[in-house]
């Protein structure tokens, strides 16, 4: 009787901390969705892309601006992927949020509309997935040390896009890294999308 009233109270009392455990695991505040590079959001939507059409090419990928989040670094709130398909003769502007904001911003990949497409030109060529090996984030590394003069000249500039694309005369995928604008000033950057290497300023 004695040894059973003990191991009776012995897992009585190991059970207390597991409770107690689980129930701060609930309490415990639940932190506001983070940025993500564009690899991350790339893949979801590329799956879901070529389930649509098997024979689906990259057109270009881009950040996108959310309310209540402020894109930083090479890290965004929504991207956009823009797929083709050379059979069906459309394409389509796939997103993925980190939340929901609506009635656009959508959490996880979303696929869009279908449109028109009369196939590939010298300014948005496919995009081999091989060569996208450097992300986002690398991407702007890269670009903002080569523009680090010209933003201590010019600290009020703000970025103003990146975004993944290929077009003829640079014959390789890059990103397009770009801070101010035409109107007031700006400075831009291609970044070679397969070695990191600056190829473009």
């Amino acid at each position: 009787m004695t040894v059973a009233v003990l191991l009776v109270a012995g897992c009585s009392s190991s059970s207390k901390p597991a409770d107690s455990d689980a129930s701060s695991a609930a309490k415990a505040p639940v932190g506001p969705p983070q940025l993500v590079t564009a690899k991350t959001a790339f893949w979801p939507m590329y799956t879901a892309a070529h389930n649509w059409a098997p024979d689906v090419v990259i057109l270009g990928v881009a950040e996108k601006d959310v309310t209540g989040f402020t894109n930083d670094a090479g890290k965004a709130a929504e991207w956009d992927a823009t797929f083709a398909s050379p059979s069906l003769g459309k394409y389509r502007v796939d997103t993925y949020g980190i939340t929901t904001v609506l009635p656009d911003v959508h959490k996880g990949a979303a696929a869009g509309l279908p449109m028109p497409w009369h196939g590939a030109t010298q300014d948005a060529m496919p995009i081999d997935p091989s060569t996208f090996q450097v992300d986002s984030d690398a991407a702007y590394t890269a670009a903002a040390a080569d523009a680090a003069d010209w933003l201590k000249k010019n600290p009020d500039k703000k970025l103003a896009s990146i975004g993944l694309g290929n077009a003829y005369k640079l014959h390789v995928p890059v990103w397009y890294v770009v801070w101010g604008d035409k109107k007031s000033g700006g400075y831009a950057v291609a970044v070679d999308a397969a070695t990191g290497k600056v190829l473009k300023k």
